[in-house]
């Protein structure tokens, strides 16, 4: 191990030991620390104030769920922040209308609303790229927050996030929904019973259509948006470098480049992935990944893999995660019922989850044993403002400490990609040895091949995938083993004044 991945060890063991230790000394001592305000004065009939960050997309989904019955009385939304002037200004102005004339508060700049006193909690539904730093700086404020998946962009900010809630005692839940749905909770309760026996493979599963986003370019951002503030923590450039002129640039394709996002395992992958780790009762961080795939079926300005396979290694258990990015109607049947959501297969049958909420058991020969369903998406937030209540991380569904765990995944799988070449498919099998799952692996293999072939797509000499190494993973000290590039991507440079904090810094 490096120096550098011994020093990290270090800290982040006693880290691990602040968190464990919930009720103990140490996690007493880094509470006493924060000079952070305290909403511990309000009573379990009182009303939270919200500020929800970023409202173009998935914050439409936050404003509707903190108005929703679940939590009608429960919280009010004081205050929108959005870098997009117009987007934020007509968010506020529709919840005036809902609200019966109660307009929050616009702000641009997040900064701005976390030194607002009178705000208790955030809801965050920022880029990938801001969600550790938001967190961070909300959590330094004496803000509670709900913040979306993933938990943070990289590893080493997943890290800093939850050496933030302790240190000074906040609230963090993450925003994977499914820990909160009944039937998912059920098909996992069912799963760790033993009732399809031992569950050693659990495969998340995301055949989903994206299409080609169009030609790279420069195109320039409305004059709403502060560039600057939507860049944040990520490289600057002077135009909006990777949207299509018919789509307003900065929303929502920055999925697909690795300054602000990571890719569709970072999207839709990062509820699969979560789901899986938990069936599998897996606690830690995986002892290795390796993962192959590609941007395939046509050229656009995107970088991300469009087909990736992740294999996680832990030790007797495996996780895999499945991406098909191409057209999948048509020519390419669903896994066992599955197009989006997780398969757990154990010795004695398997569990098939279709949806959020919904799942089926069945037996060795495809019988179908008990079903499960139930839930709803404000549940989430209904279960962090009963967190921020009651004072008790150990309340959430999702702790900043399961939710950076699952974000590891991703950013494990995406750094063995990453760091791949362009390999023949023989060579593809042969490193996967290294998981002791070459039988499977075959399988695994073949279904993206059909994939790619049912969209006009060959493998051979000419188009490739790329595939990792196998990358050995110390899960304690959240590092790759003798591996400084791997390590090296395990953060990222920042701008000032954006720069996330270094360990014990927070």
């Amino acid at each position: 191990m490096s120096e550098y991945s011994r020093r990290q060890f270090l800290h982040d063991s006693l880290l691990a030991a602040a968190a464990a230790a919930a009720t103990g000394p140490v996690s007493r001592l880094l509470a006493e620390e924060s000079t952070s305000t305290s909403i511990t004065e309000k009573g379990p009939n009182e009303k939270l104030r919200f500020v929800i960050c970023g409202v173009n997309g998935q914050g439409q989904s936050h404003i509707k769920n903190l108005l929703d019955e679940a939590n009608i009385g429960q919280a009010d939304i004081v205050a929108i922040c959005d870098v997009d002037e117009s987007v934020g200004n007509k968010r506020c102005d529709e919840i005036a209308k809902k609200t019966g004339g109660q307009r929050p508060k616009y702000y641009r700049d997040c900064r701005e609303a976390f030194d607002n006193k009178d705000i208790d909690c955030v809801s965050a539904a920022v880029p990938n790229h801001w969600h550790a730093l938001l967190a961070i700086w909300a959590m330094q404020a004496g803000k509670d927050i709900y913040t979306e998946k993933p938990a943070a962009y990289n590893i080493a900010e997943g890290q800093r996030m939850i050496e933030t809630a302790r240190k000074h005692n906040r609230i963090c839940q993450i925003g994977t929904q499914s820990r909160s749905m009944t039937g998912t909770i059920d098909a996992i309760n069912f799963i760790k019973a033993g009732k399809i026996g031992d569950v050693n493979l659990a495969r998340g599963i995301c055949y989903k259509d994206r299409k080609s986003i169009g030609p790279a370019g420069q195109y320039d951002v409305p004059s709403s948006i502060d560039y600057n503030l939507w860049t944040g923590p990520a490289p600057y450039h002077e135009k909006s470098r990777y949207d299509t002129p018919d789509k307003g640039p900065v929303h929502y394709n920055w999925h697909w480049f690795w300054d602000y996002g990571n890719g569709d395992m970072g999207n839709q992958g990062i509820h699969e992935m979560d789901v899986a780790r938990w069936g599998l009762g897996v606690n830690e961080l995986a002892k290795g990944v390796i993962a192959y795939g590609g941007r395939f079926g046509y050229i656009d300005a995107g970088e991300t893999p469009n087909t990736i396979n992740v294999v996680l290694d832990y030790g007797p258990k495996t996780l895999v995660f499945e991406t098909r990015g191409l057209s999948t109607k048509a020519k390419l049947k669903p896994l066992k019922g599955v197009d989006i959501g997780i398969i757990f297969e154990g010795t004695d049958g398997y569990v098939a989850m279709t949806s959020y909420t919904n799942g089926t058991a069945f037996d060795k020969n495809g019988k179908e044993i008990k079903s499960f369903s139930g839930g709803s998406y404000p549940q989430h937030h209904a279960n962090f403002i009963q967190a921020v209540h009651s004072r008790n991380k150990d309340e959430l569904h999702c702790d900043v400490e399961e939710g950076v765990r699952s974000a590891c995944l991703v950013h494990m799988g995406n750094i063995s990609y990453r760091l791949g070449e362009k390999v023949a498919k023989d060579e593809i099998i042969n490193r996967l040895k290294a998981v002791k799952m070459s039988d499977d692996a075959q399988d695994t293999l073949n279904r993206a091949i059909e994939h790619l072939e049912s969209n006009g797509v060959t493998i051979d000499d000419n188009t490739m995938f790329q595939c990792g190494d196998f990358l050995k993973f110390n899960p304690q000290a959240f590092a790759f083993i003798d591996n400084e590039k791997a390590n090296a991507m395990r953060s990222r440079e920042y701008r000032n004044p954006f720069v996330v904090p270094p360990a014990g810094q927070v």
